[in-house]
């Protein structure tokens, strides 16, 4: 079955960093996109960051020269470094993929709290 499993998680400082990875399984993982979402209580889910199966990137704009997402299709996981990270990134990050528009898959979650 399909699984999307996010580890590295957890409590840093402010301008601390935090690199969080997601390993898939149960899919072709080299053809489908992965993104990076969070979502705080009370708010919408977010997209933080995205990676196409083809290697294109793109950023929230809140995230956009502090976060570097990237892939391993060799070893099926999607990661995501956290640099100079604030209290307003704390939220669960969810790790997610997108096969066009009729495949989506979810992992359960993982806490970032940035905070002193």
């Amino acid at each position: 079955q399909v699984q999307l499993v996010e580890s590295g998680g957890g409590l840093v400082q402010p301008g601390g960093s935090l690199r969080l990875s997601c390993a898939a399984s149960g899919f072709i993982f080299s053809i489908v996109d992965m993104n990076w979402y969070r979502q705080v209580p009370g708010k919408q889910r977010e997209l933080v960051a995205g990676i196409t199966s083809g290697g294109r990137t793109n950023y929230g704009d809140s995230v956009k020269g502090r976060f570097t997402i990237s892939r391993d299709n060799a070893k099926n996981t999607v990661s995501l470094q956290m640099n100079s990270l604030n209290p307003e990134d704390t939220a669960v990050y969810y790790c997610n993929g997108a096969y066009g528009s009729r495949y989506e898959y979810w992992g359960q979650g993982t806490q970032v709290t940035v905070s002193s």
